[in-house]
C-alpha cells in the first residue's frame, strides 16, 4: 500500500520520495554523506571507526545503493510514515531544510540491511535489524547534534562569553569598591571567617604569617603600648611571642609589664588599666603632651571590669559613656601621628563563667561596645575618625569562646590569630609581603610598565584604525546589481590577510589580556584569599578530571611509542594535576609534593626526549629552529616580566626548559655533529654520541656539586638580570639542581628507543604488544612494581629536604615505569584522551597564566571573582583562565610566524631588532633599580 506523501514546505523543491533515490540516498543528504565518507576515509588511516559502520569506505558507499534498492522494492512503506510521525516535533525549514526532507533518509536507515559486525555473535534477523538500524539512527542523531552544538558553542564563542564575564565582574567589583570603600584595612579589622579550624581568612584580602625576623625588621626602633584589662594583657603576650617565642607569661598580672628586644630596638609595654576612668585618661594625656614618650602604636580597650565591679548596673554603663567621651578627643589627637586601635569586647561563654563573673553577660558587653563605637566614631564632626575599631576579635571569639577555660579569656590559638592580624595591620604597608595584600597599597607603576601601556594602547588604536579603513574599503567593493539581468555582480577579490594586520590584531588582543592580568594581580580590583589545604580539595577534583579524561578518548593516528597525541595527553593531565595542586595548597602535604615533583621532572624528561629526537632524526641545527623554540617558550614570560614587574626567574619553569634546550642544542650541534643518517652508515658514530652524552653527564655533576662555580657563571652580567631572584641566584641553583639528571635521562631514552626502532626490534603495529608476550608481561610487572614502590617511598617521606636530595636520582624510575605501562600494551598505545590532549597543547600557557589570573599574589593565594561562593568562583575563574591561555597560545603562534621568518637574511635583521629591544630593556631596568634605591 502506497503511503501518502506529506506536502512540501513553502518554497521547497519537488518532494523527495523513495522512487526518486532508488539508486542512492536522498539528495538533501548528499553533503552529509560526502562529509561522513571523508571522515571514514580519514578513519581508515587513523584507526577511527566511521560513524556509518565497519568495513572500507568503498564498501560502505556501495552499501548505500544496495540498501536503497531494497528499500524501494519492499512493500512495508508504513515504516516511512512511522519514521515521519516519530520526528514530527521539529519544524520544517526552507528549501530541503525541514524534517520532511530527512524522513526518507530516516526510513531508509531503518530499512537498511545491517552489515555484519565482526566483533559480535550472529543475531537473528529481527534482532540484527533492530540493533543496526538503531545504531545508524543514533549515529546520525549524534552527528547532527554535535554539528549543531559546535555551530552555536565553539572556542570562539566561549572566549566571547569569557570577555563578557570579565567586563561584568569588573564593573560589579568597581561599583562595590566605590560603595563599600577601597580600604582593605577595614576588612581586616572588622570581617572574616575561619577556613577549617585555625586558619583565619579576612574578607577580600590575604593575611601574611610573620616570622620572627620579619617582625623585628618591621618594628625596628618602634614603641608599642597595650593599655587595658586582662584580655588586652593576653593580646600583649601573643604579640610579643611573634617577636620572641621564648617570652613567658609570668609575674604579677595586675601590674605593668615591659618588654624590650635590644637587637632590634623594639619596645612593647603593657599598662594595667582595667577600667576606662581617670587613671587611663591621665596615661593617654601624658602621651599627647610628650612627643618623645608617645608610642608608635597604641592598642586600648576595657569594659568587663566595670561590669563586674558595679554588678552590671545601668549607672556603670552611663559612667563608662562619660569616661570614654572624655578620652575620645585625646585618642583622636594621638591618632593623627600614631596608630590607635580600640579593641571591642569579645563575647563570653556564660555557662563557664565563675560565680563572681556571672553578671558579665553578652547583652551587657554588646551595650558597652555600642557605646564605644558611637562615641569614638562621632569624636570628629566633619571627617572620619582616625581611631580604628578593632572588632575582628569579636568574630574570632564567637567561633572559639567555647574552647575557653574560664568562659572569659580566649584560647591561645585565637589570641595568636588576633595578634597576627594586628601585625598585618601595621607591617604590611612597611614590608609589603607578596601574600599580605591586606592594608597594602597598590604598587607604583614603573617606567617600563608605563611604556608597555603606551605600546599596547597604540596597538589597539592602530588596529581599530586599520579595521575601520579595511571595512570602508570592503563596503565600497560590495557587489552591485546589474539593472538588465537583475543579478549581482561581485567585483570583490579575497586578498590574503597582511602581516601588519595580524601583528596589530595580535598586539591588540594581547594588550586587552595584559590589562586583565594587571587588574587581577596588581590593581587590587578583584579580591584575593589565602589557600587552605584539605585532602578533599585536592583528591576530589583529581577524580573528576580523571573521569572526564577517560570518557573523552579517541584512536591515535599512529601507534608509535610516545606519539604526538600521547605526549599531548601526558602533558595535559600532568598540567591539570599541577593546577589542582597549586590552587588547593597541597604543597603542605609531603606525599603529594613528592609526586608533583615527578610530574615537573616528567615535563623536563619530555624536553630531553623531544628535542633530542628532532635533532637526531632531522639534523636541523639551523638558527630558525632555535629562534622558533626560544620565541615560543619565552614570549609570554617576557611580556609578563614587563607588565607585572617581575624578574625572569620568577617564572622558574620557563628559564629551566630554555636553558636545557640550549644545553641539548649545544651538545648535539658541536663538532662532530652526529645524526641518525650519519650513524646508520657506521656504528662507530653511535659510540661517538654516547661519548658526548657522557661528557654532558660529567658537566652536570660538576655544576650540581660546585655551587660556587654555578653561582659565578649565572651571576655574570647580563645573565644575572635573568636568573637572580631577591638579589642572588640561589633559587635558580636550587630549581636547576632539583631535576638535574632528568633531561639527560630523556635524551638517553630517546637514543635507545630510536636505535631499537631502527633495528625493528619493537612491534609498534596497531593492537600489538611492544615486545613478545613473555617479555611484555615481564616488563609490565617490573614497571607496575617500580611505580608502586616509588609511590610508597614518596608517601613515607618525613623530611622534605632529605627527599629532595634523593629525588634527582630516583624520579626517572616512576617516569620510565609510566612510559612502559602506557606503551607496552597495544590497545593502550592505540587510544588517547582527547580531553587531556587539548589541555596538553596549551600546557605552557596554562602553567604561566595561573600565576596571575587563576591564583593570586604571585601564586600565594586564590583569585576571588565571585565572593561568598567558592565553587562558583572556581568554575568562573577557571573558564576565563582557560580561554585566556588558549588565546595567548594562538597569539604566540601567529606572532612566531611573523617575527621569526624562514628567510635567514630577514631573520638576522629581526634578531638585531630584538637584541636592541633587550638592550633598551636592560638600560631602563638599571635606571629603575637606581631610582628605587
Amino acid at each position: 500500500m502506497a503511503l501518502p506523501q506529506p506536502p512540501p514546505p513553502a518554497g521547497a523543491r519537488d518532494p523527495v520520495t523513495p522512487e526518486h533515490w532508488a539508486s542512492g540516498p536522498p539528495s538533501q543528504a548528499q553533503p552529509l554523506l560526502r562529509q561522513e565518507a571523508k571522515e571514514e576515509e580519514e578513519g581508515e588511516e587513523t584507526g577511527v571507526q566511521g560513524a556509518w559502520g565497519t568495513g572500507t569506505a568503498e564498501q560502505r558507499r556501495r552499501g548505500w545503493g544496495e540498501a536503497a534498492e531494497s528499500a524501494a522494492a519492499e512493500e512495508g512503506q508504513a515504516e516511512v510514515g512511522g519514521a515521519a510521525a516519530a520526528g514530527s516535533g521539529s519544524p520544517a525549514g526552507g528549501a530541503g531544510g525541514g524534517l520532511g526532507s530527512w524522513r526518507p533518509l530516516l526510513a531508509w536507515l531503518q530499512r537498511r540491511q545491517p552489515q555484519c559486525c565482526p566483533c559480535a555473535a550472529p543475531l537473528s534477523r529481527s534482532a540484527a535489524h533492530c540493533c543496526h538500524g538503531g545504531t545508524k539512527m543514533a549515529a546520525l542523531a549524534y552527528n547532527l547534534g554535535k554539528r549543531e552544538i559546535n555551530h552555536y558553542f565553539s572556542v570562539r564563542s566561549a572566549k566571547v562569553l569569557a570577555l563578557v564575564a570579565v567586563l561584568l565582574l569588573a564593573a560589579c567589583h568597581l561599583a562595590s569598591r566605590r560603595y563599600r570603600g577601597n580600604d582593605s584595612c577595614e576588612y581586616l579589622l572588622s570581617s572574616g571567617r575561619f577556613l577549617g579550624e585555625k586558619v583565619w581568612q579576612p574578607h577580600s584580602c590575604m593575611m601574611h604569617k610573620y616570622k620572627i625576623s620579619e617582625a623585628k625588621n618591621c618594628l625596628v626602633d618602634k614603641h608599642i603600648a597595650f593599655i587595658g584589662d586582662s584580655r588586652i594583657r593576653q593580646l600583649f603576650y601573643s604579640f610579643v611571642k611573634i617577636i620572641n617565642p621564648q617570652f613567658k607569661e609570668e609575674g604579677n598580672k595586675h601590674e605593668n609589664i615591659p618588654f624590650e628586644d635590644k637587637t632590634a630596638s623594639v619596645k612593647v609595654d603593657f599598662l594595667w588599666h582595667p577600667e576606662v576612668n581617670g587613671s587611663m585618661k591621665q596615661c593617654i594625656k601624658v602621651w599627647t603632651e610628650d612627643s618623645i614618650a608617645k608610642p608608635h602604636v597604641i592598642v586600648a580597650g576595657a569594659a568587663t571590669w566595670s561590669i563586674k565591679i558595679h554588678n552590671g548596673s545601668s549607672e556603670a554603663l552611663s559612667q563608662y559613656k562619660m569616661n570614654i567621651t572624655s578620652i575620645a578627643p585625646l585618642l583622636e589627637k594621638l591618632a593623627k601621628t600614631s596608630d590607635v586601635y580600640w579593641v571591642l569586647q569579645d563575647p563570653v561563654y556564660e555557662d563557664l563563667l565563675s560565680e563572681n563573673r556571672k553578671m558579665i553577660t553578652n547583652e551587657k558587653i554588646d551595650a558597652y561596645n555600642e557605646a564605644a563605637v558611637s562615641i569614638l566614631n562621632s569624636s570628629t564632626r566633619n571627617s572620619k575618625s582616625n581611631v580604628k575599631m578593632f572588632s575582628v576579635s569579636k568574630l574570632i571569639a564567637q567561633e572559639t569562646i567555647m574552647e575557653s577555660l574560664d568562659g572569659l579569656h580566649l584560647p591561645e590559638s585565637s589570641r595568636e590569630t588576633t595578634a597576627m592580624i594586628l601585625m598585618n595591620v601595621y607591617c604590611n604597608k612597611i614590608l609589603k609581603p607578596v601574600d599580605g595584600s591586606c592594608c597594602q597599597p597598590r604598587p607604583p607603576v614603573t617606567l617600563i610598565q608605563k611604556l608597555a601601556a603606551c605600546f599596547f594602547t597604540s596597538s589597539i588604536i592602530g588596529y581599530l584604525i586599520f579595521y575601520i579603513i579595511h571595512r570602508n574599503a570592503h563596503r565600497k567593493n560590495k557587489p552591485c546589481t546589474d539593472l538588465e539581468s537583475g543579478e549581482e555582480k561581485k567585483n570583490i577579490i579575497n586578498t590574503p590577510v597582511s602581516s601588519l594586520e595580524i601583528l596589530l590584531q595580535s598586539f591588540c588582543k594581547l594588550g586587552l589580556i595584559m590589562a586583565y592580568f594587571y587588574m587581577c594581580d596588581r590593581a587590587n580590583l578583584f579580591m584575593k584569599e589565602n589557600k587552605f589545604y584539605t585532602h578533599s580539595s585536592f583528591f576530589i577534583p583529581i577524580i573528576y578530571i580523571l573521569v572526564l579524561g577517560v570518557f573523552y578518548n579517541e584512536n591515535t593516528k599512529e601507534t608509535k611509542v610516545l606519539n604526538r597525541e600521547q605526549t599531548d595527553e601526558w602533558k595535559g593531565w600532568m598540567q591539570l594535576v599541577i593546577l589542582i595542586y597549586h590552587i588547593s595548597g597541597a604543597s603542605t602535604f609531603l606525599p603529594v609534593y613528592m609526586h608533583i615533583r615527578v610530574l615537573v621532572a616528567a615535563y623536563l624528561f619530555q624536553t630531553g626526549y623531544g628535542h633530542f629526537s628532532y635533532f637526531w632524526i632531522k639534523g636541523d641545527f639551523g638558527i630558525h629552529r632555535v629562534c622558533q623554540v626560544l620565541f615560543r617558550l619565552n614570549f609570554l614570560v617576557v611580556v609578563l616580566c614587563i607588565v607585572m614587574d617581575r624578574p625572569y626567574q620568577f617564572y622558574y619553569f620557563v628559564p629551566l626548559v630554555t636553558v636545557w634546550f640550549m644545553v641539548i642544542y649545544v651538545t648535539l650541534a658541536l663538532w662532530p655533529q652526529i645524526i641518525q643518517k650519519k650513524a646508520n652508515g657506521n656504528c662507530f658514530w653511535h659510540f661517538g654520541l654516547l661519548l658526548k652524552l657522557g661528557f654532558l653527564l660529567l658537566f652536570i655533576c660538576f655544576l650540581a656539586y660546585s655551587q660556587g662555580a654555578f653561582e659565578k657563571i649565572f651571576s655574570l652580567w647580563p645573565l644575572s638580570k635573568c636568573f637572580e631572584l631577591k638579589g642572588n641566584v640561589y633559587e635558580w641553583w636550587f630549581r636547576w639542581r632539583l631535576d638535574r639528571y632528568v633531561v639527560f635521562h630523556g635524551m638517553l631514552f630517546a637514543f635507545i628507543y630510536l636505535a631499537l626502532q631502527k633495528r625493528q626490534i619493537l612491534s609498534e603495529g596497531k593492537g600489538e604488544p611492544l615486545f613478545s608476550n613473555k617479555i611484555s608481561n615481564f616488563l609490565l610487572f617490573i614497571s607496575v612494581v617500580s611505580f608502586l614502590t616509588y609511590s610508597i617511598w614518596a608517601s613515607s617521606c618525613k623530611n622534605k629536604a632529605e627527599c629532595n636530595e634523593l629525588h634527582p636520582s630516583v624520579s626517572v624510575v616512576q617516569i620510565l615505569a609510566f612510559i612502559l605501562i602506557r606503551n607496552i600494551p597495544g590497545y593502550a598505545r592505540s587510544v588517547y584522551s582527547s580531553f587531556f590532549a587539548w589541555f596538553g597543547k596549551i600546557s605552557l600557557e596554562l602553567f604561566i597564566c595561573q600565576y596571575h589570573i587563576w591564583l593570586a599574589a604571585d601564586t600565594r593565594g586564590i583569585l576571588v571573582l565571585i565572593p561568598g561562593n567558592p565553587m562558583l568562583n572556581i568554575i568562573v575563574s577557571t573558564f576565563i583562565f582557560v580561554c585566556v591561555a588558549h588565546e595567548i597560545s594562538q597569539i604566540t603562534n601567529d606572532l612566531a610566524q611573523i617575527i621569526i621568518p624562514k628567510d635567514n637574511s630577514s631573520l638576522l635583521k629581526r634578531l638585531a631588532c630584538i637584541a636592541a629591544f633587550f638592550c633598551g630593556l636592560l638600560i631602563l631596568s638599571s635606571i629603575q633599580d637606581k631610582s628605587k634605591h
